[in-house]
């Protein structure tokens, strides 16, 4: 029998690295006694359950072909903070997974700020682990929100009515702030 293949033909420490950055940025629980990519830091699910890796190793999504390489990245970095704070970490796991959640967490920010030389690699990663969690955009809306999707039903997302459409009957600011334009289809197209 052979191993179940991975998203995006990642391997497993690439998997677990990259879902161990997702929690740092949109935390969750752990999924089960022992997991190492997630680091427990909040309640309920948090990126990881809502779909990132789905998302970054979508073809859709442009980056799923570099994934290892930011994987590797991540490790490199996460030796490079291991080897001048003198932290020890842990045999087995991929270096990132194997920093507490305090010092991912350090190291992500680090990685993401403006000055940093290699920003623009970091930040699509967590971008991504956003759009997973605050948009469910590895799945259809419907689908998500039938399964439960921590992120949408967190934040209130209002399900779609009976025939699968979403109509919202009231203003958002409680007063219509602009009339319809008169071209405008009965789909809200403009003509």
């Amino acid at each position: 029998m052979s191993a179940p293949e991975l998203p995006g033909g990642l391997d497993e420490d690439e998997r677990l690295t990259l879902e161990a950055f997702a929690d740092t940025i949109i935390p969750g629980e752990c999924r089960y006694p022992g997991d190492r990519a997630i680091a427990g830091a909040a309640a309920g699910g948090g990126a990881v359950a809502s779909g990132a890796l789905d998302l970054l190793t979508s073809e859709e999504g442009g980056i799923a072909g570099v994934l290892p390489t930011l994987a590797a990245g991540l490790n490199d970095h996460a030796r490079n903070l291991a080897d001048k704070e003198g932290l020890v970490l842990e045999d087995g796991v991929p270096p990132f997974v194997a920093l507490s959640f305090g010092d991912r967490s350090r190291l992500a920010a680090e990685l993401t700020v403006p000055e940093h030389p290699e920003q623009e690699l970091w930040v699509p990663l967590a971008m991504f682990s956003f759009m997973a969690w605050d948009t469910g955009a590895a799945t259809h809306t419907i689908e998500a929100l039938a399964a439960g999707h921590p992120g949408l039903t967190g934040m209130g997302f209002a399900p779609p009515g009976p025939d699968g459409l979403w109509r919202f009957p009231d203003f958002s600011y409680g007063r219509e702030l602009a009339t319809i334009h008169p071209h405008t289809t009965e789909y809200g197209d403009p003509a």
